[in-house]
């Protein structure tokens, strides 16, 4: 659990997974519960990922729902500089995508709780 000073991050409430398609890259943020679920469909939209990657040059980002999963998908179009066996990049293939994804900052929302992984005890 992060201290009183560090920020909260996207991975507090939820995990995804990432790889190529392409030039493309494909990450899926995947919500532990339904309210953090909720949280990622009104805050994580396809403007603020594009903001978010703004460094690799995404052209667009396009965003789609899988509700039954409690996730979201986003296909960021042209960030692998050519892809997999053109690139240059140290991440041919995007694979780390995801978890930078889960590095972004997020506020401290009043239901919280009712967004973190469950424990399993």
């Amino acid at each position: 659990m992060p201290s009183a000073d560090e920020p909260l991050r996207l991975s507090t409430i939820a995990h995804g997974r990432s790889g190529d398609k392409g030039n493309h890259a494909n990450v899926a943020v995947i919500a532990y519960t339904p309210a953090g679920f909720g949280w990622l469909r009104e805050h994580l939209t396809a403007e603020v990922v594009k903001k978010y990657f703004e460094p690799l040059g995404p052209t667009r980002v396009d965003r789609y729902e899988a509700a039954n999963l409690l996730a979201l998908n986003f296909v960021l179009a042209d960030v692998l500089a050519g892809g997999a066996s053109r690139s240059l990049r140290s991440d041919t293939q995007g694979k780390t995508y995801a978890l930078a994804l889960l590095q972004m900052p997020i506020n401290a929302e009043p239901n919280l709780d009712a967004m973190r992984r469950p424990n399993r005890e």
